[in-house]
């Protein structure tokens, strides 16, 4: 039959069932068939031809006929699942179902009165004419749904390769079917790539759809300040109850981290050969980290959970498999496949600034670097594998690369966030430190000025440029910037001339008595940058001569520091001053340099952009936790020190109070050996070349003469509900937006987050 004919008979049945007003019977098989048995229709035809008004219209006024069709949609599904789809007609029925749930389902979750159906037994309905056990029946409808999307994700022919030798052995028993021998790709735990098969892959991202789908009953409850809320669907599904657990959880994961979108490799291959990968992979790596959003593991540093030592103090209700799964990957070589993928595709966008157009660019970098995140934060044992070698750097500079061009773009405040997240959890541990060291020669054309140096110098003039030129939005990021720079300080061996002066950049723009006195918290900002100063010189002073220099160029800003204006009438005139002549920040007197060749300057969203909101993060102090380094290296937890209570909270008895906090002994200290020696340079020499006085600097020491060093604190990242909250949030905004083909969610009514245009 032809599909426009198809597409007729299917618009028809749409519309008898939202004009009908008396309910149909669910044993009217010639009615329901309509909408599933006679029809070839794309996901596309099904959303252009069950409109949103209708879908309500039919919740509204004939809800009996909504909930039939519901039921009668995932029966067809169950029926297919247990058959294994051999016929072509089995699987049309089985694609039609999939797609008309995909459109219906947001429309259920969106009013709470619907909430509860799935999980409801359907009483009696299709008992009758199936005659099958009672038992069966009293699943919710559900856990009957979920269970036959993991049955069809495994079904020969369908969505896997058939392993059948010749057609006449049997049918592959669906039931008797060892889902683990079917994973879809190589990779972790599997060494076998099956071939590519076009429609295998159609098929399963018609299916992992609509499980996205399932899952995204989450969009619409508001976000909760506890965070445990759990996702029913996601719950159910990753439980033992889903005997494909393991299979589909490997898939997924191998699915993304072995996708090449370069085409085998040879450049330009992307044009002659239509990538149908990509589509499932995105769809794999959504699926995978919405199963993966989970509060109630905490995994303990060897990498197993807690819970599974301890039988009383496992988390009431069952366990998520796929967080399990996750967490107790340990194999090298697992690890190795999984940070080399996710490198390959996070690198991707940087490869296009080489040769434009020569790979395919991809665009679910949010999605990997949550992806990302969930391994660091569920296996510890992976993070430390990250850490080891180099290839921890494989991860910076894209993610220092999507800082850097998203800083501008009021739409992308989330992937701002992210890519911070990420690098404070790195920066908690020494290697990252000590990894930065390595010269960076990679030359992805970037808008920042040109060095020459080492990742650190990188990550120093990318965060100078997010703090001086990103929008308005950041601010609340700033402290995590410096967090970072702080905790990697102590490891940095040698700065270059341009990062030193970004630094001391950055504390003339911080310690503006304007700035200082603005806002209560402001004054962090200062202190962590001279904790930056302080574990330099302390710790690695024979190497850093650039940035000693840099100091005693910009001596003024210290010496401005200790003498703070403390007594009001002084500090109301600096906030009056600068009240007629707003900004955000001292933007100039950073001799900015000229951008790197080839690259563009970061650009704002454009007008009309999407954007979801998000939850705000929590501040810096519940964000990290303290840490002592001591000798030997490990980390002892430092308990946070009682706060005091300032006195009447007039900024000028604040003052006072952390004033005299200011960390300035070791570089006053400094300033007063170097100063007289270098001035004595300048004038016996009659110099106003730096390169002597640079030499000089390398070869000083300032051994007996600085106060005794101070032990290096890190703070590090430790998990909490807001942020929690706030990867939800940020999350399911990412995947609400990125599925606009067909636009599974678009105007409904989301309760999670706002959609705004920018």
């Amino acid at each position: 039959m032809g599909s426009a004919d198809s597409k007729l008979n299917f618009r028809k049945a749409v519309i008898q069932l939202t004009t009908k007003t008396q309910p149909v019977e669910a044993t009217d098989d010639a009615f329901w068939d309509q909408f599933w048995a006679d029809t070839a229709t794309s996901v596309q035809d099904v959303f252009a031809l069950v409109p949103a008004a209708e879908i309500r219209a039919v919740r509204e006024e004939s809800p009996s006929n909504l909930a039939t069709l519901c039921y009668k949609a995932v029966e067809k599904l169950v029926q297919g699942a247990e058959s294994g789809c051999h016929s072509e007609k089995e699987k049309q029925i089985a694609l039609n179902c999939s797609r008309l749930l995909t459109r219906v389902l947001p429309y259920i979750f969106e009013d709470p009165d619907w909430r509860g159906f799935f999980w409801s037994t359907v009483p009696g309905a299709g008992r009758g004419a199936q005659g099958e056990d009672d038992d069966e029946n009293a699943r919710p409808l559900a856990e009957s749904l979920l269970l036959a999307i993991a049955d069809l994700l495994f079904c020969p022919d369908f969505t896997v390769q058939s392993h059948r030798r010749s057609t006449v052995d049997s049918a592959e028993d669906i039931h008797s079917l060892d889902s683990c021998e079917y994973i879809w790709e190589a990779g972790v735990g599997f060494a076998h790539s099956p071939q590519p098969n076009y429609n295998h892959d159609m098929n399963r991202m018609e299916l992992l759809k609509l499980l996205l789908t399932c899952f995204s009953e989450a969009m619409y409850l508001p976000p909760a300040p506890d965070s445990s809320s759990i996702n029913p669907w996601v719950q159910f599904f990753c439980s033992t109850e889903n005997r494909h657990a393991l299979p589909l959880f490997t898939s997924l994961l191998n699915t993304v981290c072995a996708y090449d979108p370069v085409g085998y490799g040879i450049p330009y291959n992307h044009l002659l050969f239509s990538d149908y990968r990509e589509p499932l992979v995105e769809e794999a790596a959504q699926v995978l980290i919405v199963t993966l959003d989970h509060d109630g593991a905490t995994p303990t540093v060897d990498g197993t959970t807690t819970g599974t030592a301890m039988d009383d103090a496992d988390p009431p209700g069952p366990e998520n498999l796929f967080v399990n799964y996750l967490s107790r990957i340990h194999r090298e070589e697992d690890f190795q496949f999984i940070l080399k993928g996710i490198a390959r595709l996070l690198s991707n966008p940087l490869l296009q600034t080489y040769l434009p157009n020569s790979t395919k660019k991809i665009q679910f970098h949010q999605e990997l670097l949550v992806l990302f995140w969930k391994l660091c934060d569920f296996n510890k044992k992976f993070l430390f594998f990250v850490l080891k070698s180099s290839d921890v750097l494989d991860i910076l500079v894209p993610v220092l690369f999507f800082l850097n061009d998203a800083r501008a773009d009021q739409s992308r405040v989330g992937l701002m966030h992210i890519g911070v997240f990420i690098l404070l959890l790195l920066s908690g541990e020494r290697n990252f430190g000590v990894r930065l060291n390595k010269p960076y020669s990679v030359r992805v054309p970037m808008d920042i000025p040109v060095f020459t140096g080492t990742h650190a110098d990188l990550l120093i003039v990318v965060f100078h440029k997010i703090i001086t030129s990103g929008h308005q939005r950041l601010q609340p990021l700033f402290d995590c910037l410096l967090t970072i720079v702080v905790n990697v300080s102590p490891y940095l061996k040698s700065l270059s001339m341009v990062a030193a002066n970004k630094l001391l950049h950055l504390l003339e723009a911080f310690s503006t008595t304007w700035f200082l006195f603005s806002a209560a918290q402001n004054h962090h900002l200062v202190f962590f940058l001279l904790e930056v100063f302080n574990n330099i010189i302390q710790y690695q002073f024979d190497g850093n001569s650039n940035l000693v220099y840099a100091i005693i160029r910009k001596r003024s800003a210290f010496h401005q520091l200790a003498n703070l204006p403390t007594d009001p009438p002084a500090i109301h005139k600096a906030l009056q001053r600068r009240r007629r002549a707003p900004e955000a920040l001292s933007r100039t007197s950073s001799q900015e340099g000229v951008s790197m060749e080839g690259s563009h300057p970061a650009a704002p969203a454009e007008p009309g952009t999407l954007k979801a909101s998000l939850v705000a993060t929590p501040g810096i102090e519940k964000l990290t936790e303290k840490s002592q380094v001591s000798e030997d290296g490990t980390l002892r937890s430092l308990e946070p020190a009682p706060q005091q209570s300032s006195a009447e909270g007039s900024p000028a008895s604040e003052v006072l109070s952390w004033k005299s906090k200011l960390p300035l002994q070791t570089i006053m200290r400094l300033l007063q050996v170097l100063v007289p020696q270098v001035e004595k340079i300048c004038i016996d020499k009659g110099l106003t070349d730096e390169s002597e006085i640079l030499r000089f600097l390398q070869h000083g020491t300032l051994v007996g003469l600085l106060p005794v060093p101070h032990p290096i604190l890190i703070r590090k990242y430790q998990a909490n509900s807001g942020t929690a909250m706030w990867f939800r949030t940020y999350m399911w905004g990412v995947i609400y937006l990125r599925n606009v083909d067909p636009p599974v969610w678009y105007d409904t009514d989301v309760k999670l987050f706002e959609i705004q245009r920018v």
